[in-house]
């Protein structure tokens, strides 16, 4: 399967989350628990896993699977580290605006491509660099608002812990995509058996959350489980299902892959998301929004496109290799040429 296809869906069914979750709204909130929707999206990525790994333990050959306590012990960090990342979020949002957070949350593309390189030893070269600022630039443009839209001066005007926060917050995200591309390729281990292991994990640390927030509300509702599918409608079954696909396809991309074509998935998904918004609610465009997909588009290029098409190389530089030949000349020794010099004498 080409990586270009795993990422063009990856961009639709990201960009179909929100537009489903909102859709599940009703009367502007949420009949149902939030928190039970990644806990049963977890739950269908290990199922799905599960059922592919069976298929291939089946098979004529084989898969690899590393059993080992010291490699299985691995898997937890991420979800350990997108656990904080969630709370720091929150924490961020109680110093900053809604519209500040989500320009800094664009900081994480930045912070992917920083770790990618000190970490995972990858080279990128300094057009790839650019396209990559260009990428966080268009974003941020895309989601600025006008002056008549909100007040200028309530942007970027938070205290200094929301913006520390909001770095932590990225870095934290970029820590957890290039620590789980790490785990994917350290070995040959099959995929299936690699996401098994992540989302057991997950799914146990989604798990806890809904055992916390029921300790926090005393029982109120009662158990978790109890309201597990209350004010489930068709549209938030739907929102389940895209976002547990929405996991597999980014393992698919980690694992095949890198973080880099992820971040270009989701930054584009960002987009197609405000596009479709204004078809679907009262979202209107604005000219941030034209300027924001213009940029985008040029990093996009940029990025993936090769180097050939992006700089002209002279013609002479290009037709070098058909047109020499490489040609090995002996150096005469110093005997050699007394001889010849003693010939011409003769003569």
């Amino acid at each position: 399967m080409r990586w270009y296809f795993v990422a063009g869906l990856l961009t639709l069914l990201t960009s179909s989350q929100g537009i489903l979750t909102t859709l599940s709204q009703s009367n502007g909130g949420y009949k149902y628990d939030y928190a039970t929707v990644p806990f049963l999206a977890e739950l269908f990525k290990l199922v799905v896993s599960c059922i592919l790994l069976w298929r291939e333990l089946k098979s004529s050959s084989p898969p690899r699977m590393t059993t080992d306590w010291k490699s299985v012990r691995l898997f937890p960090i991420p979800s350990i580290i997108y656990l904080i990342h969630n709370n720091v979020q929150f924490a961020t949002l109680t110093y900053v605006d809604t519209s500040t957070y989500q320009i800094m949350g664009n900081l994480k593309i930045v912070t992917t491509a920083i770790l990618f390189r000190l970490f995972l030893r990858r080279k990128l070269s300094n057009l790839q660099w650019m396209a990559i600022v260009l990428l966080a630039v268009g974003t941020t443009t895309s989601q600025v608002k006008g002056c008549g839209e909100a007040s200028c001066d309530s942007l970027f005007s938070a205290p200094i812990q929301g913006y520390m926060l909001g770095i932590l917050s990225a870095c934290l995200s970029a820590l957890a995509g290039v620590y789980t591309e790490f785990l994917m390729k350290k070995n040959n281990d099959t995929l299936y058996w690699q996401n098994l292991q992540l989302y057991t994990f997950g799914a146990i640390f989604n798990m806890a959350r809904l055992i916390l927030d029921d300790f926090r509300s005393e029982f109120v509702k009662g158990p978790w489980w109890q309201r597990l599918f209350d004010g489930y409608s068709i549209t938030t079954w739907m929102a389940v299902l895209n976002l547990g696909s929405t996991g597999l396809l980014v393992s698919w991309l980690i694992k095949y892959a890198d973080n880099i074509v992820k971040v270009y998935s989701t930054s584009m998904a960002m987009l197609l998301t405000m596009v479709l918004s204004v078809y679907l609610f009262t979202f209107k465009p604005t000219v941030q929004l034209f300027l924001g997909i213009i940029i985008c588009m040029m990093s996009l290029h940029m990025y993936f496109a090769p180097a050939s098409m992006l700089v002209d190389v002279p013609l002479t530089l290009k037709a070098a290799p058909q047109t020499l030949n490489e040609v090995s000349v002996e150096r005469p020794d110093r005997r050699t040429n007394m001889v010849f010099n003693e010939k011409i004498q003769n003569q």
